[in-house]
């Protein structure tokens, strides 16, 4: 029952930008190699071999997040994670085996013999970095404890904006035959809708536009719907000129209403219900994965940590926000997908980084934990800042282009990938080094 529209779309567009991550994985490592002194076609192989656990680790993750959207999504949702799933297998293939061989079938070639993986630009960007991540965790926990606050006084203050999927109601797309402002259309509504939410927002162009409201939605006696379309039409017969009421309320005109949704409560509670079992056996997942892969509980809790704060962030901008931006920010199913793909990606970004600090563990055995740390954190911040980037360029073309149905969607996107990538370097890393330098500490007392 997956429904391939905007939605889906979005998890195809998004696919060709997280398929970037991993291709950068491998020429990154490929570039370490070249440093190292290596020859081109044994630096390749070293990418390719050093790369894998990371690639298949942050994929995977991704394909956890996106089964469970799968299981406890609706039609669009199931569409948006069937198309991730579809696609982050296909660049997982692409990345670790069809490229290898071109670089296997050309690598002997001149043109192949002068590969760099650097432009005059990127030659020395990130490389050799020494900076104390570790050392400025004080000034990162003292920021994320005011984020934290201000995000509480919102939720007590504002609330949230839930859509009709988490609270019930009815949904009317209305198509005009000339422009209109969504802010006059809601000026015009509101006193006829009392006690009730009401929102207007524009849907792909200024002359249509998705009118939203919970008015009378506990009731179920005959006639609501003929008397909310009623209001409608005498609320927006200004802007009908001389359309009928039957005219407007019949869905092949070209005019008036195009379509209609009703959510009733019932539906509305399980639909909440499953977003937050979504969330939290994300949760779950994600940290009885590397727990399972890492055998340290110290990095399951620092990537627990990280997003959870993340998706706490995301909420409460929705909080501070809505009303104020100009674009829909309902908590709704899209939002919890948006959600969700945070999370699997950010975990993407906390995988790579937890993975570099395993392999120097084993390279550097006498090293402190605390340098290696910020050792594997400057190591693989060139590849954080790029992929993170070319992410960012896709959904920011999702959001310019993708029409006003997913915008709020790609919106949580962007703002949940900048604080992810952050989140990963200034508060995974942190609360994985203090837990583990506290669990080891308990060791050597009952020692």
């Amino acid at each position: 029952q997956a429904v391939l529209t905007l939605s889906g779309i979005a998890g195809i567009v998004l696919a060709l930008g997280m398929a970037v991550d991993a291709n950068v994985l491998i020429f990154e490592r490929a570039k370490e190699e070249l440093r190292a002194g290596k020859k081109i076609q044994q630096a390749i192989a070293d990418g390719y071999a050093n790369a894998f656990s990371a690639i298949f680790d942050s994929n995977l993750t991704s394909i956890i997040t996106a089964v469970i959207l799968l299981l406890y999504g609706t039609g669009p949702i199931k569409g948006f994670a069937t198309t991730l799933i579809i696609g982050i297998v296909c660049s997982f293939f692409t990345a670790v085996f069809l490229t290898r061989l071109v670089f296997i079938s050309f690598g002997k070639s001149k043109p192949f013999q002068n590969i760099t993986f650097t432009t005059p630009l990127s030659k020395n960007m990130f490389t050799g970095t020494k900076i104390n991540f570790l050392g400025q965790s004080k000034f990162s926990f003292t920021a994320c404890a005011v984020i934290i606050a201000i995000i509480l006084v919102s939720f007590f203050a504002r609330g949230l904006n839930q859509g009709i999927d988490f609270s019930g109601g009815r949904n009317y797309i209305v198509q005009f035959d000339h422009p209109v402002k969504t802010h006059e259309l809601q000026a015009q509504l509101a006193p006829m809708f009392p006690n009730a939410q009401l929102s207007v927002i524009t849907i792909d162009n200024d002359t249509k536009v998705r009118i939203s409201t919970n008015y009378k939605i506990n009731e179920e006696t005959d006639g609501i719907d003929e008397e909310i379309t009623k209001i409608l039409y005498d609320g927006l017969k200004s802007d009908l000129g001389s359309m009928t009421l039957e005219d407007f309320s019949t869905t092949n005109e070209n005019v008036g209403i195009q379509s209609s949704q009703k959510v009733g409560p019932t539906i509305a509670a399980d639909m909440k219900a499953d977003a937050y079992i979504a969330v939290i056996l994300s949760l779950i997942a994600m940290f009885l994965y590397i727990l399972l892969r890492f055998r340290n509980v110290a990095f399951s809790v620092g990537a627990l940590a990280a997003v959870a704060f993340t998706a706490l962030t995301i909420i409460g901008f929705y909080s501070l926000f809505w009303g104020i931006l100009p674009f829909s920010m309902e908590i709704d199913q899209t939002f919890i997908a948006a959600i969700l793909t945070v999370i699997g990606y950010q975990i993407n970004d906390t995988v790579v980084v937890f993975d570099r600090v395993r392999e120097n563990i084993q390279l550097y055995p006498k090293h402190d934990f605390f340098s290696l740390m910020n050792m594997s954190i400057n190591s693989t911040l060139s590849r954080t800042i790029m992929t993170s980037g070319s992410t960012l360029l896709v959904l920011l073309c999702i959001f310019i282009l993708g029409g006003e149905s997913i915008r709020s969607f790609t919106f949580a996107m962007i703002f949940g990938v900048i604080i992810g990538t952050l989140a990963t370097i200034y508060i995974a890393s942190p609360v994985a080094y203090l837990t583990d330098r506290k669990r080891n500490a308990n060791k050597a007392k009952a020692a």
